[in-house]
Parts: C-alpha cells; structure tokens; sequence
C-alpha cells in the first residue's frame, strides 16, 4: 500500500514532478494525479500500483508502512503522526497552530 502523502514526499525527494514520476513509471499523468488526489491511501488498479511502487524502489524510495521498519541505512524522514491527529489532541486545529 501507498498513501498519496507518501507518493509527493516520494517526488519531493527525487526532486520529480508528475510528469517525470509518469515517465519513471510508465504510467499517464492523468493517473499520477488521480493517484496524488486520492485520500489515504492511493486507489488504482493492481497493474498501475506496482508500476509505480516499482518505479519509485528503482528510483531508490524505500516505502515505510505504518508501523514499519526502515531496511535502509542513511537518513530520512518519518511523520510521527497525522497533523490532523495532533492538533485534535491538542484541542485545536492545524491553522490555529501556523496561525
């Protein structure tokens, strides 16, 4: 699985837009961004999501699942929880707290 947070960090860090994650994957751009537009986890056929998760491991993206390990070395990043979740724990909401 792959969340649409996680396909434009994905891009973020190679630095690709949606045309070159289309050409990287042999997938329309189009559906890149069906997929990017998705809420939570990414929707689209078996065929189109292995394309992509391929392309991106071929690209050097490792994909952490929820509660996952890392199997790489260096460094990277890891959201420790949903933006949505902590504000609501904090009692306010993600634009009071840029506010």
């Amino acid at each position: 699985m792959i969340t649409s947070a996680q396909m434009r960090a994905a891009r973020a860090l190679l630095g690709a837009d949606q045309r070159r994650l289309a050409e990287l994957s042999g997938l329309s751009v189009p559906t890149i961004q069906r997929m990017e537009a998705s809420d939570g986890v990414v929707r689209g056929n078996v065929d189109s999501l292995m394309k992509l998760i391929e392309a991106l491991d071929l690209a050097g993206i490792e994909l952490i699942g929820e509660g996952g390990i890392s199997r790489g070395s260096g460094r990277g990043v890891r959201l420790k929880e949903p933006a949505a979740a902590r504000a609501s724990a904090a009692g306010d909401t993600v634009h009071e707290r840029s506010a």
